[in-house]
């Protein structure tokens, strides 16, 4: 008996003597959710696209030293994507001084003009900094209105408006607060549409759990993660902002992020028959558009003429996901980042009179002033 107590480390030994080595290819612990990144053994056929089939408008970008660089290099890189024009949301930049935002307006404009005013335009931002003044409202209509006569093509709310802009009280202003009616009634007069951005994915509201789909992206980016009420639901600012669409019918909206429903086109489907004035964009939700093709495609046939094409952060190799699922039929292909979708994805395969509409068409047709020149009919 005592001489079998000493067997497992006479095998051991043996082993080692021969030769062979007691390590293996095993990590030292179990696989974290992070670092499980398997490779797949799927063989199906790939179309791996780095340009799409049709020259695109990008209605949804940023460039924030626009005013000073070079760009020539960045046309250089819409080159190679197809982009056959960019819209710059940042118009003013994000100074919340009035004189540096005009400025920085101003040089954008000069600096496009100088280098090739066919490929890039600029939409114009709102400055809340004075928010609480009497006057805020007037003086708001005129810097649109100089704006749109120097050249922006429109206006971009960023998602600050209804969290985290304030009045002089302390107090939450809300997307559609009273102050804001005139500037929305002003972009349907001048015929301008407004890009708006609400709130953020509903995930970042829900718990940090298990169950949570964007776990991963609230665990590197802690700073996106909300308490339900913070600073209110998130049902209300989705509700907020549809009031301003109820409101003024005749000015054209374009719902950033799909309205935060791509994962839900039958509400979308809903809000789109409800608000005949709300076009949606694209921009950083593909991922859930690939990950349900059929659902999808349909829904883009059915809305051909309200979906335009944005991306959001400029990451030229990223628009390969978006051209694939917009383009091909390939099927179980990687997105670009695990934190935003730790799914495959799927091409919808759209027909061509309808990619051209999302591509090009429908940005024409609704956003005034742009070149028309280098795109197809």
């Amino acid at each position: 008996m005592k001489n079998l107590l000493y067997l497992p480390a006479l095998l051991l030994l043996g082993v080692v003597a021969c030769g062979q080595s007691t390590k293996t290819n095993q990590p030292p612990e179990p696989l974290g959710f992070e670092e499980y990144d398997p490779v797949s053994t799927l063989k199906v056929p790939e179309h791996k696209l780095t340009r799409s089939k049709y020259p695109f408008i990008d209605v949804h970008n940023h460039q924030y030293q626009m005013d000073n660089e070079d760009l020539s290099k960045l046309i250089a890189q819409m080159d190679n994507l197809n982009m056959g024009l960019m819209i710059n949301l940042s118009g003013r930049g994000f100074s919340n001084s009035e004189t540096e935002s005009t400025k920085f307006f101003t040089s954008a404009l000069a600096n496009i003009q100088k280098t090739n005013p066919k490929r890039i335009a600029l939409f114009t931002n709102l400055n809340f900094a004075d928010v609480n003044d009497k006057g805020w409202t007037v003086q708001a209509v005129k810097t649109l209105e100089e704006d749109v006569k120097k050249g922006a093509r429109g206006l971009k709310i960023y998602k600050n408006l209804g969290l985290n802009v304030k009045d002089d009280k302390g107090n939450r202003v809300r997307v559609d607060d009273p102050r804001l009616d005139a500037v929305w009634a002003k972009c349907g007069e001048l015929g301008v549409p407004v890009l708006i951005h609400t709130a953020d994915p509903k995930s970042f509201w829900d718990p940090m759990d298990r169950y949570n789909e964007r776990w991963l992206e609230l665990k590197l980016h802690a700073g996106r993660k909300r308490s339900p009420n913070d600073p209110v639901p998130w049902e209300q600012l989705i509700a907020e902002q549809h009031n301003v669409f109820r409101k003024h019918p005749k000015t054209v909206f374009i719902a950033a992020h799909m309205g935060w429903y791509p994962n839900d086109l039958n509400k979308l489907d809903s809000l789109m028959k409800v608000f005949p004035n709300m076009n949606v964009e694209i921009g950083a939700v593909i991922a859930e558009l690939g990950r349900q093709p059929r659902a999808s495609r349909k829904f883009f046939e059915k809305y051909q003429d309200r979906i335009l094409f944005g991306k959001d952060s400029w990451v030229p190799s990223e628009y390969a996901t978006y051209f694939r699922v917009l383009e091909t039929d390939d099927e179980y292909f990687p997105y670009h980042k695990k934190y935003h979708a730790f799914w495959r994805m799927y091409g919808m395969g759209l027909p061509d009179e309808v990619l051209k509409k999302v591509y090009y068409k429908n940005a024409l047709r609704i956003i005034p002033g742009l070149d028309k020149s280098q795109f197809p009919n």
